[in-house]
Order: C-alpha cells, then structure tokens, then sequence
C-alpha cells in the first residue's frame, strides 16, 4: 500500500460486498482502495483444486439463488469481465426413502405437479411471492424501511408467511409429506430451527428466486464472480491490494471513510479504540450462528442416486421428511451434532464440464454443526449421502475437510465456522449488528460496516456492500 496516498475510500476485505460497496462509490465518482489479507480476493466465493489436480472447488459459496437474482448485480456488466451463469435442468431435488425425489421445478405448476395433494396449496402459497418478487426484494432483501410497506396489500401475506416458523407454515399449509419435506430442507438454508419464528422467510425467498431466476452456478467456479466484480472496479479507477492484514485502521493510507467487509469482532480488534463505549457494549452482544462442516470430493462418476431425478437438478438436499430435517436441526442449535444431518450438496460439474476432468465429477457437500464444533461430520455426512445413493463412496477418488475451525482459518470472518455472519432469528434478521437507524454507519462517523453482518445477511448478493455505500454517499460522502 501507498502510505502517502489519500483515498475517499478503503475497504477492508473483498468479498463480493467488499467489492459491491467499492463499485457504487467507484461509480460515484469517488477514490477506492480494497485491501485483503489473503494473498487472492474472494472471501467466500473463492474457487480451489482442493482434492486432485483439474477438479475445481468451490470452497464456500457454490449455488447462488440471490446471485442472479441481487437487483444490484443486475445493474452491472459482470458478463462483460467473464461471469457467466449456467442453470441446472432443475435448480433443487429433495429425494425420499421411498427411492423418488421431490423436485423444485423453474415452472411453479411444473413444481406442483410433484406434490400431489398439496399441488394447489403450493401454488396458492407461491404465487403471491412470484407476482410481487420486486417488492419482497426490497422488504427483505434491504435494510428496514417504509417504503415497500407501502404496498400493505400485496405484501401483507408474505409478510405474514415469512413471519412464521418453517414447521408451522409447512405444516398449516401441506397436508402431505412432500411438500412438507420440500419446503423444509429450502428453509433449513437458514440454520435456525424449524420451530423458530422467521425461519419460513428463508424459506419462501429462496424458492421463490427457484422460480423466478433459478439456483445457478457461475462457469468455473464461484472465483468469476468476485473476479468480475474486481474487474469492473479496477476499469472504473478502483485499486486493489492483496496479501496486507489489516490489524489496525492506523496502518492504512489516509481516507475519509472505512468500511469493513468483516464481522463485529474484528470490526472491535480493528478499531474498537476508535468507538464508544456504548456502541462496543452493543457489538459485544452480537450473536454468531452455527458452524459449517464442509467435505468437497473428486468423483470418477456421477451420484448413483436411487431418484435418477437428482442427476438433472444443481442442486440436493438430504434429510428426508420435514420431522427428521427439524431433528437435526433442533439438536444442532442445541450443541449436538445431529446423528442424521441435514446434508446440502452441489454437483456443479454435471452443468459445468470445466470443474473436473472429462468423465469425473466434483461433488460439495456440508451440514450444519453446533458453533465451534470439533466433532468430525465425515462419516456421518457420507452416510446421508449413501442413504439415498447407495454405492456413492465406491465413486470418491479423494475428499477434502473443512471442519469449522477451518473455515474460521481460511477467513476470519466465519467465527466458529458461521458463514452468515451472525445468526438470522427475528431480532438480528433487520438489525445486524445493532439497532441504529442507519445499520451500516458505527459511533465512529467515517467507519462503516458493509458485511453480511449487516442487512440483509450472508448470502453473494452484494446488497450488505451496497446499501453500506448508499448509506456513506448519503452521509456526504
């Protein structure tokens, strides 16, 4: 870094938020330096051999229902710096003991269809999210505000729905087992327990995107997106500077604000001389989320899934009926690691034939564990995975581990292994870090900050960087 050189702004870390908040006041007109500790850019959307050599990795993010669909995305020209977006067949297939899978379809008839008995209430309970999908992005997907509660109309039963717990939604509005064990694992994305309020929001949002802009995967690996992102900040005058650990606001360069891609906890290691003691009592009681135990596998073939279904979606969740996926969720949130966990797995190179070699597959799989846990979910994840395609171990040529320490190691961002930066229940689901009027400003004026701590929460959207940035542009800026 340039010690000499005065900047508008510096980020700290670049991750797709890190990057989204450099673009907007890049766009603005305004100086940006990002800096990142790690020797490449990515945080949680960087891509790794991490078995053999020619399989691609995605070692965090792999599947990105709010990517396509982030309505700041859209507004960029990511394809012109080599994103490009490949959707699966189908974006999610949720298979049963039973030897068939339940299947979240692009069409939302196509998806009730599967369900039976329950095709109609599908559909009733959908159709409202689908035809009003701009004004729930900008109710959930956004700091809190007024302004899409203007439309108490259209958005009152979502609204209701989302506010519900994932059991009791399912469960009020399914009569059979499908449905219920479908829309159980969508909202098991958000490692809360079923029987928690707000854990439908999660839920209903996410199958949503499935139906209005899919589950897809970036060509190559989730590495293009950040690598897009940076690429366009670089042509608009943005620097960045990798392999510099900022340990202390006073080792940057001179800038009239910060903003930290970075959780409250190195927010208060990084600067918490420069804050209040209120303020760092507030930080203080922000609370971190279960961890993530991960295992990435080199294949010599496909899943032999017992529902041939599987093989045309991106996307599997394992846990079978919407009683057991709420068992496993339950006893991880009470510091137990589930004997049957909840397993969610990507076949991205079923899609994308450059993520392995020709006729080898790649395979990401994890489960939600206590926070900081040390148990190892291997044989337990692998058992899953067999449970409904017998015969998968005889396919693995090797397999990487990520336990939670591990991820809090490959980013210091994931304490215990949390992904989301922080929990999403009721209260933290809006006010991420702390409740202040403008989330993303801190008791010190020119600090900010813009990571998925912040609304609207983990997820590669880059709506926490962007709405961070608003929020500095707004401040003066």
């Amino acid at each position: 870094m340039n010690k000499q050189q005065r900047y508008d702004a510096i980020i700290i870390g670049s991750g797709p938020n890190g990057l989204s908040a450099a673009i907007v006041l890049a766009l603005a007109g305004r100086s940006v330096l990002v800096v990142e500790a790690r020797a490449t850019i990515g945080g949680g959307s960087r891509s790794q051999e991490l078995t053999l050599p020619g399989f691609v990795h995605d070692v965090c993010s792999a599947v990105h229902p709010l990517g396509l669909a982030s309505p700041f995305f859209q507004t960029l020209p990511l394809e012109r710096y080599g994103l490009e977006w490949i959707q699966p067949e189908v974006p999610l297939a949720h298979p049963l003991d039973d030897g068939s899978a339940v299947l979240l379809e692009r069409s939302i008839v196509a998806t009730a269809a599967h369900l039976g008995v329950d095709g109609e209430r599908y559909e009733r309970l959908m159709r409202p999210f689908i035809e009003h999908w701009e004004l729930i992005v900008a109710a959930f997907l956004a700091p809190l505000q007024l302004t899409p509660f203007l439309h108490p109309w259209a958005l009152a039963p979502a609204g209701l729905a989302a506010l519900q717990s994932a059991r009791g939604l399912a469960e009020r509005s399914f009569k059979g087992e499908r449905a219920r064990a479908l829309f159980a694992g969508i909202s098991a994305h958000s490692m809360l327990p079923l029987e928690q309020l707000t854990s439908a929001a999660v839920g209903l949002v996410l199958a949503t995107a499935g139906h209005v802009s899919g589950w897809p995967v970036p060509k190559g690996g989730s590495q293009r997106i950040v690598n897009a992102l940076a690429a366009y900040l670089q042509a608009l005058g943005g620097e960045i500077v990798t392999g510099e650990e900022v340990t202390t606001v006073e080792q940057l360069p001179p800038a009239r604000v910060i903003l930290g891609d970075i959780t409250p906890r190195q927010l208060l290691n990084i600067a918490g001389h420069r804050l209040s003691p209120g303020y760092i009592r507030a930080l203080k009681r922000f609370r971190y989320g279960p961890g993530s135990f991960k295992i990435d596998y080199a294949l010599s073939g496909p899943v032999p899934w017992m529902a041939r279904d599987c093989l045309r979606a991106g996307t599997v969740h394992l846990g079978g009926t919407l009683s057991q996926i709420a068992t496993s969720e339950r006893l991880m949130r009470g510091g137990e690691p589930a004997p049957q966990p909840y397993v969610l797995v990507a076949q991205q190179s079923l899609i994308d034939p450059s993520r392995a070699p020709e006729g080898k597959q790649t395979l990401w799989a994890y489960c939600h564990v206590p926070h900081g846990s040390t148990f190892d979910m291997t044989t337990r994840i692998e058992d899953q995975i067999e449970r409904f395609a017998p015969g998968f171990r005889d396919q693995i040529l090797a397999r990487s581990v990520i336990s939670p320490a591990d991820l809090e190691r490959y980013n210091p961002n994931y304490i215990g292994g949390d992904i989301n930066g922080g929990s999403l229940d009721l209260w933290q689901l809006f006010t991420r870090p702390t409740l202040r009027p403008i989330p993303y400003s801190t008791s010190a004026p020119d600090i900010y900050l813009c990571s998925s701590s912040t609304p609207p929460g983990g997820g590669v959207h880059g709506l926490c960087g962007y709405y961070a940035a608003r929020a500095v542009l707004n401040a003066g800026l």
